[in-house]
């Protein structure tokens, strides 16, 4: 009964919630990787070296050096380049890591290629999928009223992706690739694109979180970095590290069945509560944003240049803030584009600030006049 509901971490050798067996999960995940592969070839469009030689040989190369150092080693895997223009790579489960071109165009350094992967495979290697899937059985049929919220779904997959991030940057590191490299990805793109507090709830940490935490992990491990070598204890530095020390678990079917049900019982509570105070937490503070957003009154607006708007605001009362993001979405027919200003220094009650934006790609300060715009408070933390 303790193999048909649980499996095994490979991360912390204890036991975890899963319906779904390794062959199962495989066979599976395959599956849906493989129809859509069937639907590029039926609707003419190349994948792998077909598309891009050079990009697919390079996603191949790093993907061997991190795979080999993985829980997963020993199975057969498949990267698989397909084209998209999006920045974005997924697993499904199985021996298949999907990654888009925009990515591999985006990323022009190996390292940050190798933190993505390393992160794809985490999602496997910890069974994040079917892991989820069972979580979500399991609270249907006690008739949780929280797992049924979208926040608190969205809170669950957003542990999940700390955790992969975890795993994956260790991986980097052990692999010979710059631990540091996840931490630059997340700082650029909350340059770009801010974190979107109230917006929606997240299933991934918020840009600037996740570069904080990142270069937490990156800096701990760093001592397992030798640049472009693998190091070579790599295999008991998966199970015992600055992370994690891999536990002993009970053995279902050699007189520890018992103890491996109650241990993943425990498991699945500690995550569905992991998961309610996450949702908890950023529910607060969207509502905090929400709340300094009605007190912020754009004053005056102008454009220096084609490209850019600098915008002039008035914050009437509240807490000192720091980490200040003005964001603005522009909608252009039935595409929405987004842009962020990040504001300098603190912001006090009664002051004025400036907040100068980059328009989107297609977009003048001429053609803004004509099209639909909202300005929206993107982030904002208050000054302890």
């Amino acid at each position: 009964m303790a193999d048909a509901v649980s499996e095994e971490d490979r991360v912390t050798g204890q036991r975890s919630l899963s319906f779904a067996g390794r062959s199962e999960q495989i066979a599976k995940g395959n599956q849906y990787v493989e129809q859509m592969l069937a639907q590029e070839k039926k609707e003419g469009r190349k994948v792998d070296a077909a598309l891009n030689k050079q990009q697919y040989y390079r996603l191949v190369r790093v993907f061997d050096r991190i795979h080999t150092i993985s829980h997963l080693s020993s199975e057969r895997w498949h990267p698989v380049l397909i084209d998209r223009d999006s920045f974005n790579a997924f697993t499904t489960g199985g021996t298949y890591i999907v990654v888009h071109l925009g990515l591999m165009e985006q990323l022009k350094s190996d390292d940050e290629l190798a933190a993505v992967i390393g992160h794809e495979i985490a999602h496997t290697v910890a069974n994040h999928v079917f892991e989820r899937q069972s979580h979500a059985q399991v609270s249907a049929i006690a008739g949780s009223k929280s797992a049924r919220k979208g926040v608190y779904q969205a809170a669950f997959t957003h542990e999940s992706e700390r955790e992969a991030d975890r795993i994956g940057i260790l991986y980097s590191a052990l692999a010979g690739f710059d631990p540091m490299a996840a931490s630059r990805i997340w700082a650029r793109q909350y340059k770009l694109q801010g974190n979107a507090r109230a917006l929606f709830a997240h299933d991934h940490p918020v840009n600037a979180e996740r570069q904080a935490e990142t270069a937490k992990v990156g800096q701990a491990v760093n001592q397992y970095y030798m640049p472009g070598k693998r190091n070579p204890q790599y295999a008991s530095l998966l199970k015992n590290n600055v992370l994690w020390q891999q536990g002993e678990s009970a053995q279902a079917g050699e007189g520890g069945g018992l103890q491996a049900l109650v241990g993943t019982a425990f498991g699945a509570y500690v995550q569905h509560e992991q998961a309610k105070q996450e949702a908890r937490r950023q529910q607060a503070h969207a509502n905090f944003v929400k709340a300094i957003e009605t007190r912020l009154t754009l004053e005056n607006s102008s454009a220096p240049d084609a490209k850019t708007l600098d915008t002039q605001w008035r914050y009437s009362e509240g807490p000192r803030l720091k980490q200040v993001v003005v964001g603005l979405l522009i909608k252009k027919g039935e595409e929405v584009l987004r842009t962020v200003a990040h504001v300098d220094g603190e912001v006090r009650a009664g002051s004025r600030f400036k907040a100068r934006f980059t328009l989107p790609e297609g977009v003048t300060a001429q053609e803004l006049k004509s099209l639909q715009g909202r300005f929206y408070l993107d982030d904002a933390l208050p000054v302890q």
